[in-house]
């Protein structure tokens, strides 16, 4: 059983493997099948880029070989798309004007041909048909059959020659697009139905591509070879101007030649105008009857050419652009101008340009055309830049000209100014030279200069005038008014120039100025900041006016007169500044010397109160000791208080807080402060009452009054001080009279400079620090109230200060006792940051015997540190302005409140009295002591600021970690 399954299975097996063998055959005979098949499709679309690459060389050839040729390179192009497409024909569109102009056709049948020939040359069609599409979607259009399109079925014309001429059937057109914009499209034709394949499409749009470079190189090419004729033009005519400075005919025909040929014109004209004329300065063409024309006749009167192409443009200042002259109203009219230009020019086409000088109308540039053509936009522009080259010519000319005479006169004036720099605190020799050398450039008879002395004008320097009129002009003094040159130019401010006098009715004819002749003048003035402090006066007997040229000059010279007038001015000025200084350092040694020995006295009393302090037991003893300490004190704060008014005054930080009161109020203050120094020096002190209001600052007031008030007890040794008030009008005069020395008029002024002492009113008493009137006459300014001094020597003198008044008001009641002073300081945490220990260590005695607790530092760091450790947000922060390491007390009190998370109350404390000091306390918004600082002054400060805040306990600050 075994060997003969064995013995069977072999022609089993025998066949199974013929069968495979056979499968395999017939599958590889497949495959090879699929291989070629595959390789001819390769080798296809191989050829088809191939062809299509070397079309697209071909016209790329072609623009660079022939870029300006665009016939050439559209006929490659459309031919290739055709062909390569599989198209029957095409049709290469422009776009222009909303419209299609063929640019170029291939292949198109003869009758579609002859139908495109005779219609209009820009096609513009129906909304329906395929051009219409591609330009409203600027998209490729792809119709598979016209016959079956809209536009055919609607019987749209220019689908009907598709179909029925072209035999038409399937069409794509494809956009040429720059810049978004169409310029063209390319149109190709199957004459069956079979739609282009996406290869083709794409084909086709890169050639509308090509050709939209072709058109954009030979736009730039044209653009370029128009430059460069351009370019050579201008050149040549530079080259003409700077060959020929100063002299514009050949200029002008240079100019007009290069206009003619580039605008491809025939004749031309260049014209100038003259008043209400032109003349043609340059005249260009080939006739000679139309050259002749304009050199027998070359101006021409406005009036003559009315309704003409130049009346219009003087009237319009526009260009103007006459397509045909003959159709033009001139030519109707028989204007001989016109007629002449059409019949012995033979003109057409004109174009007229003007030249404008800042809207000013100063010629025109006319070419013609022998033929009826427009010019161009690009020739119009042309022509304008011309006209632009000539007025700027005109102007180079003119600059030229003026320069020459400007060099002329400077080399005259030389002369003048070295007299000027040799004799410069001479101010008469000066004069005299200006004055002859004005006369003698401006061409003037006679030239006077007047000088301004107060409120009148008076002769100051004279050339050329007899020697009668000259007795007559040094006497004269005249303000200004319209009688005369001199009085009308001082009163306009501004030069005055009359062409004749005897024809000027405002003129007051002196009999001098008939004896001498005078007719022409001109006026000049001396101006310094805008006010006249002199005028020059030239003169002529004939009747002649000044140009533009000797006016400026005239001008100069008054520039010149002010300048000398100035550096004497000036002069004097430093002289007296100079000896102003010198007794101001004088002053200053003297106020030195004076503070010295009253800030030592006081300062050695103080040594001797505090030794005696320290050992005294009685306590009635130590009573009087502090009091004797507490007046030694006021008299250094005095000093003091003198010098920070001053400070205040410079930095400019003082604002007057004005308001309405009683002078009451005021003189019983003086009557209070000063009854007992008064009284000690046997002095009688009388206050004269006075119920008048007044309008002021009452704390700068005040200060003017015992300043005022303190001197007058310092300076009498006998008699008394009498205080009261005057009324002046709206203001009232409160008066400071004592029987003093009195004071020489030779020293009533200096007085009031800063550091002037008076000598001691008594032998071995020193007077005050020569500070005192200097801040009465600085607040007087401030405040606007005049301050005045009457005085006699041996009889005493009266200060007075006057004040605005105001209605009086009902009865003053006398003043209500003083509440209970309310006292926000105790149980308060204040933090004092100061760099000097004993500084700090005064500091908190003086606030903790207050009952403050308190937190010194020498640091804004410091003192958060220690604030960290109390656990407490502190009620008050008090900082010294100069910290270490350059820091200010505003830079540590800002930090802190940073630092803090909190705007907590704080002022400043310096000994630094300077301006900028002030000014920066100032704008920073803190409020800012001086030291010394008094208890009281302190204590006061620190209730002021404490009053609307509360007291926080519970408020704590987190410790750092």
């Amino acid at each position: 059983m075994r060997r003969r399954s064995r013995a069977s299975s072999k022609p089993t097996k025998a066949r199974s493997r013929k069968a495979k063998t056979r499968k395999a055959a017939r599958h590889s005979s497949s495959s090879v099948d699929g291989q070629e098949t595959e390789v001819t499709r390769f080798r296809r679309e191989r050829d088809e880029a191939l062809e299509r690459e070397t079309a697209t060389s071909e016209v790329l050839r072609l623009i660079s070989k022939s870029p300006s040729d665009l016939e050439l390179v559209f006929r490659s192009i459309l031919e290739n798309a055709t062909r390569i497409c599989e198209a029957k024909f095409g049709v290469l569109h422009l776009y222009e004007d909303g419209g299609f102009r063929v640019g170029t056709t291939h292949n198109a049948p003869s009758a579609f041909a002859q139908a495109m020939a005779r219609r209009e040359p820009i096609f513009r069609p129906s909304p329906q048909h395929p051009l219409a599409r591609v330009a409203a979607t600027k998209r490729v259009v792809q119709i598979s059959d016209i016959a079956a399109d809209a536009a055919y079925k609607q019987r749209d014309p220019g689908a009907v020659r598709l179909v029925e001429l072209a035999g038409a059937r399937s069409l794509i057109a494809v956009p040429m697009l720059r810049d978004d914009a169409l310029i063209g499209d390319i149109v190709i034709y199957r004459q069956e139905v079979r739609l282009f394949t996406n290869k083709q499409i794409e084909l086709l749009t890169n050639f509308a591509a090509q050709a939209v470079i072709a058109i954009e190189n030979a736009r730039l090419l044209n653009e370029l070879r128009q430059s460069l004729e351009q370019q050579t033009a201008t050149a040549d005519v530079l080259r003409v101007i700077s060959s020929s400075p100063g002299e514009l005919e050949p200029v002008f025909q240079a100019m007009l030649e290069n206009a003619t040929r580039l605008c491809d014109a025939k004749l031309g004209n260049l014209f100038l105008r003259e008043g209400n004329a032109f003349r043609a300065v340059a005249v260009h063409g080939p006739s000679t009857a139309f050259v002749e024309w304009y050199r027998r006749e070359p101006l021409i009167e406005l009036g003559d050419v009315s309704r003409t192409p130049l009346a219009r443009l003087a009237g319009s200042k526009e260009v103007q652009h006459i397509f045909d002259l003959r159709e033009d109203q001139g030519y109707f009219e028989g204007n001989p101008r016109i007629v002449a230009i059409v019949e012995s020019g033979n003109a057409r086409t004109m174009l007229g340009v003007p030249m404008l000088k800042a809207d000013e109308l100063i010629g025109a540039f006319f070419i013609y055309r022998q033929e009826v053509r427009p010019f161009t936009d690009k020739h119009i522009e042309l022509v304008t830049n011309f006209a632009s080259q000539a007025v700027i010519a005109i102007e180079n000319t003119r600059l030229l000209n003026e320069l020459r005479e400007s060099l002329q006169q400077q080399t005259a004036t030389a002369d003048v100014f070295k007299v000027i720099s040799r004799s410069t605190f001479d101010l008469q020799t000066v004069l005299d030279t200006l004055v002859e050398s004005a006369a003698r450039l401006c061409e003037a008879d006679m030239a006077a200069i007047h000088r301004l002395r107060g409120t009148n004008y008076e002769h100051a320097a004279s050339h050329g005038l007899p020697l009668e009129f000259h007795e007559d002009m040094t006497k004269i003094r005249f303000e200004p008014g319209r009688g005369t040159i001199a009085g009308r130019t001082a009163l306009e401010r501004n030069i005055v120039h009359v062409t004749d006098v005897l024809d000027d009715a405002e003129y007051s004819l002196s009999d001098a100025v008939k004896k001498v002749g005078i007719r022409t003048m001109l006026g000049v003035p001396l101006l310094r900041e805008g006010v006249p402090i002199g005028i020059i006066v030239l003169m002529r007997r004939a009747v002649r006016r000044f140009s533009h040229r000797q006016i400026e000059l005239a001008t100069t010279f008054a520039d010149q007169a002010v300048i000398a007038i100035e550096n004497v001015r000036l002069f004097d000025d430093v002289q007296e500044k100079s000896h102003q200084l010198e007794l101001a350092n004088t002053y200053k040694s003297r106020f030195l010397a004076a503070a010295s020995h009253d800030l030592r006295q006081p300062l050695h009393a103080l040594n001797l109160f505090i030794a005696q302090l320290r050992t005294e037991t009685n306590p009635a003893e130590r009573t009087r000791l502090v009091e004797h300490i507490d007046a030694a004190v006021g008299s250094i704060n005095d000093l003091f208080d003198a010098l920070l008014d001053m400070s205040k005054l410079d930095a400019g930080v003082l604002a007057p807080n004005l308001t309405e009161f009683p002078i009451k109020r005021l003189l019983e203050r003086m009557k209070t402060t000063f009854a007992e120094a008064a009284r000690e020096k046997g002095l009688r002190l009388r206050v004269v009452p006075n119920r008048a209001w007044v309008r002021s600052d009452f704390i700068l007031l005040e200060r003017i009054a015992l300043n005022l008030v303190s001197n007058a007890v310092r300076y009498t040794a006998r008699g008394g001080v009498v205080i009261g008030c005057r009324r002046r009008g709206g203001r009232l005069r409160i008066d400071v009279w004592d029987s003093g020395v009195g004071i020489a008029e030779d020293q009533q002024r200096k007085i009031f400079g800063e550091f002037y002492q008076l000598a001691a009113p008594e032998p071995g008493h020193l007077g005050g620090f020569g500070l005192g009137l200097s801040i009465v006459d600085r607040l007087g300014l401030l405040l606007k109230h005049p301050v005045e001094l009457a005085s006699r020597p041996g009889k005493g003198s009266r200060f007075s200060v006057s004040v605005p008044l105001v209605a009086t008001r009902g009865a003053i009641a006398d003043a209500e006792p003083p509440a209970t002073f309310a006292d926000h300081v105790k149980g308060r945490l204040i933090v004092v940051i100061d760099d000097d220990p004993l500084v700090l260590e005064g500091m908190r005695g003086i606030l903790r015997s207050w009952g403050c607790r308190v937190v010194t530092a020498a640091s804004d760091s410091a003192a958060l540190a220690r604030l960290t450790e109390e656990y407490r947000q502190p009620d008050l922060i008090i900082s010294d302005y100069r910290l270490a390491d350059g820091k200010t007390g505003i830079e540590a009190i800002d930090c802190l409140r940073a630092a803090l998370g909190s705007t907590v109350p704080a002022f400043l404390i310096s000994g630094d009295t300077g301006p900028e000091r002030l000014r920066e306390a100032t704008a920073s918004g803190y409020y800012l002591l001086h030291k010394p600082v008094p208890p009281m002054a302190l204590r006061t400060t620190l209730n002021r600021l404490l009053k609307d805040t509360k007291m926080e306990r519970s408020q704590t600050i987190r410790r750092p970690v």
